[in-house]
């Protein structure tokens, strides 16, 4: 008995870490259907791109299903558009991303994904793309004269500088800062060349942007939102939400884009002020959705009904969230299981209450005093006094606050983090 529940946990364990979803047999046996409309969006604007050359810029909280809808995505438009999809995070050292080598990547995943599927590319016009690659990755000693095939490796081996190399990608830095335009001229005959080839419009779809710290977005988006708009094919770069609250940033982007902007709203537990009532009903859709992703990855005799109900108003509505607090769940009941073989372990609100607590303490050491005078204003009035301010975009970054929409936006503190206030006598409505 405890073996078999051992690999049940172990297995409900391995399907919680398969965040996002990517890989098409993973969205088959895991997505939940929703965010079709969020689709809708996307596809309209990369359709109705009046020149084919459309800029979106897609964000919504960390963790609310971004990566997964954008995978679905690049799947209902594969046989419309030769589509490029990869990670940031995948190509370059994320304390290291700037405009230069986001738009060097899309260039070495493009001719990646026209390897991947054997794209018929005249062979001097692939080798002359190698040998530029080489050059300014120093990988000269490649055989680029080699077979075809072997562009896999060296596209490997780019790849793997990109990642590891820092001295690589600031000479690429170096060589393009002054230069922008021939990188682009060198990306757009890429581009154009795997056009004629397969008789597609190319799309590039640029994950993991939103990651990266707020300081860093800042400085590629503000300075250099023009140059990253430049290549002539649909592009959809990723943004964290709270950059959107910055009214000069905003502007830029909304400009630049010609308004393309997609947001990705957190799933609505809750209208404003309803979660605060006695007795309060969370929203049957949204609540559905989220305990439907936990049956599709929970094993039902594994986790009890009504704290699966309450796994999903621990999230806030955020997915990642609802996976962190169930994974957190598994962890538990493994350590039970092999601490005592034999026992009957299932997720229970015992379980649960320790998950929970484990998690807030993880939300509580870095606040401080500033960060719970936000958090105290933003709970009693669902709006901080200043939705530019640093401290507060911060806290709206790391999930501490959540934005939901109405016909206005409003504000609330996730769910957990309530607690931390309560705790320190910052609002008593308990």
């Amino acid at each position: 008995m405890s073996d078999e529940l051992l690999k049940s946990f172990q297995q409900a364990y391995r399907n919680l870490e398969l965040l996002p979803l990517i890989e098409t047999k993973d969205l088959d046996r895991f997505r939940v259907n929703y965010g079709d409309e969020v689709i809708e969006e996307l596809e309209q604007l990369v359709e109705d791109s009046p020149n084919g050359d459309g800029k979106i810029i897609f964000t919504g909280h960390r963790g609310c299903g971004k990566s997964t809808l954008l995978a679905e995505f690049s799947r209902r438009t594969q046989n419309r558009y030769f589509v490029v999809l990869f990670s940031i995070s995948d190509t370059i050292e994320m304390s290291d991303v700037n405009h230069i080598n986001i738009l060097f990547a899309i260039a070495v995943n493009l001719m990646y994904e026209a390897e991947a599927r054997r794209v018929e590319i005249p062979k001097s016009a692939k080798n002359a793309f190698y040998k530029w690659f080489a050059t300014r990755t120093k990988t000269e000693e490649f055989n680029i004269e080699a077979e075809t095939s072997l562009g896999f490796d060296l596209l490997k081996l780019i790849s793997n500088k990109l990642k590891a190399d820092a001295a690589v990608r600031y000479e690429i830095k170096q060589e393009f800062e002054r230069k922008i335009s021939d990188l682009i001229a060198r990306i757009n005959e890429i581009a154009a060349v795997i056009h004629v080839a397969t008789k597609q419009d190319v799309l590039v779809i640029i994950d993991d942007l939103d990651k990266l710290e707020l300081e860093r977005v800042n400085d590629i988006y503000r300075d250099n939102i023009k140059t990253l708009c430049q290549p002539n094919f649909r592009i959809i770069y990723t943004l964290p939400i709270a950059v959107l609250r910055d009214k000069f940033l905003r502007r830029l982007i909304e400009t630049e884009t010609n308004d393309q902007v997609v947001v990705m709203p957190v799933l609505k537990l809750f209208e404003q002020g309803q979660s605060r009532q006695v007795g309060a009903k969370p929203r049957p859709q949204a609540e559905n959705i989220l305990c439907e992703i936990l049956q599709k990855r929970i094993a039902s005799e594994l986790i009890e009904k009504q704290t699966a109900e309450k796994i999903v108003l621990n999230s806030g509505g955020v997915l990642r969230e609802l996976v962190r607090i169930a994974n957190e769940c598994c962890r538990i009941c493994l350590r039970l299981i092999r601490r005592k073989p034999g026992q009957a372990v299932v997720i229970d609100e015992q379980i649960l209450d320790e998950a929970v607590n484990n998690i807030r303490n993880d939300f509580a050491v870095p606040l401080g005093k500033l960060d719970y005078g936000i958090l105290q204003t933003t709970y009693n009035n669902f709006m901080p006094d200043d939705p530019r301010d640093s401290e507060f975009l911060d806290l709206l970054h790391g999930l501490y606050i959540l934005e939901y929409r109405n016909r206005k936006n409003w504000y609330d503190v996730h769910p957990i983090v309530v607690e931390l206030l309560r705790d320190r006598g910052l609002i008593n409505d308990s």
